[in-house]
């Protein structure tokens, strides 16, 4: 038998990781997303945005166009139901940001998460003005406060706070003590028909006592979110999470996961058994909100930005091919007689794509609008009235 000497080679007893393609990274990710095909009308909602870790909702609205995009049969009312039976909350969680989350993760996530919110206030102008109050004092404060459960604006509490800590600064003292004490934003901020103002009210108060639920160490989170936005590299755990220490998380899982690489080299990490399809499963049009995790949940954002994608700020996304492609705006959706949906594409997209296009957007029209008359325009370039600000 001859062995194989020099030239380079390396014998090691570790096969080489395979190499996964922007396209396939694509359409993995997409897969978990429900962005490849719709989840059943019967895993219902709330499973939804447990498979998705959360979803961003600093936008109260986003969370809507986000499941017509991801649930079949999804109404506004099956969200507001949830609401109403404090199934669901808003609160501060991944990367210092409100997310819609179930009752479970919301009690799940943030014990994982909080020292990533506090670490991010700090580096703030509120949170050095802050600097060396007696946390615990404000903490135990703002307890009190909230106590019998009453909403609370952030402007309100923060004037009973600075009363309490001269000298610091009512805002600052509200932000921090919207993350030493859990709270989250009730209704009707968040619902699709009727809003109001931001109040804060404890999370406890508003889930119903304390059921107990285990909380989610560091390790469980990075294993939750590659299963929703894997493969993934050890800087896009970091990007989603914020998590310092991601690198050190990852080794300890590394025996439990499959390793990848993309074109340029990069480590990627994945579940075992994670949705994986091949590189040329068709990806259908899809419209996604301003904030969506699927457009933020990586450092290397290629798997859903081509190259020489720039987006407008932050507007609503088009995906065609399962790539980003444009802006899109709603409008005349709260309970108008007309309701419209405007796409302004980066690129030209040919007969088939457009027409895939146009009927995305009338169903997310029956989905948002119902009732209303519906009209959608296509075409290349910006949006007529610049980037929308939410729905």
């Amino acid at each position: 038998m001859r062995r194989a000497h020099g030239g380079g080679g390396c014998v090691s007893g570790r096969s080489p990781a395979p190499v996964l393609g922007v396209r396939a990274l694509s359409r993995a990710t997409l897969a978990r997303q429900h962005l490849l095909a719709r989840a059943p009308a019967e895993v219902g909602v709330a499973r939804v945005i447990e498979d998705l870790v959360g979803m961003q909702a600093q936008n109260p609205r986003d969370p809507y166009p986000a499941l017509a995009a991801r649930l079949e049969g999804f109404t506004p009312e099956a969200l507001e139901a949830l609401y109403a039976a404090r199934e669901v909350a808003r609160l501060t969680l991944m990367r210092g940001t409100l997310h819609l989350v179930t009752a479970r993760d919301a009690r799940a996530l943030r014990p994982a998460l909080l020292p990533v919110a506090l670490r991010a206030l700090a580096s703030t102008r509120f949170g050095k003005a802050t600097r060396g109050v007696d946390e615990a004092a404000v903490a135990a404060a703002t307890r009190a406060l909230l106590a019998d459960g009453a909403p609370w604006s952030r402007a309100d509490l923060g004037k009973e706070l600075a009363a309490r800590f001269p000298p610091y600064p009512a805002d600052g003292l509200a932000l921090l003590a919207t993350l030493l004490v859990p709270v989250v934003q009730p209704p009707p901020r968040g619902l699709w028909r009727e809003s109001g103002a931001a109040t804060c009210t404890p999370l406890d108060a508003w889930l119903g006592g304390e059921e107990p639920v285990a909380a989610c160490d560091e390790a469980q989170l990075v294993l939750r979110y590659l299963g929703a936005f894997g493969p993934a590299s050890v800087k896009d755990v970091r990007t989603w999470s914020g998590l310092t220490g991601a690198k050190e998380i990852v080794a300890g899982l590394r025996p439990r996961l499959r390793v990848f690489r993309d074109a340029g080299g990069t480590e990627l990490f994945d579940l075992p058994d994670a949705p994986r399809p091949g590189a040329e499963t068709p990806a259908p049009p899809r419209l996604l909100p301003e904030y969506d995790n699927v457009m933020l949940a990586h450092a290397d954002r290629g798997r859903i930005l081509p190259d020489g994608a720039k987006p407008e700020g932050w507007a609503a996304s088009v995906l065609v091919d399962g790539f980003f492609a444009g802006h899109w705006r709603l409008d005349g959706a709260a309970g108008g007689d007309e309701a419209r949906v405007e796409i302004a594409l980066h690129r030209a997209i040919d007969a088939a794509e457009e027409e895939a296009l146009v009927a995305e957007a009338r169903r997310v029209l029956g989905v948002l609008a119902a009732g209303a008359d519906h009209a959608v325009s296509v075409r290349v370039g910006a949006l007529r009235d610049g980037p929308p600000r939410g729905f």
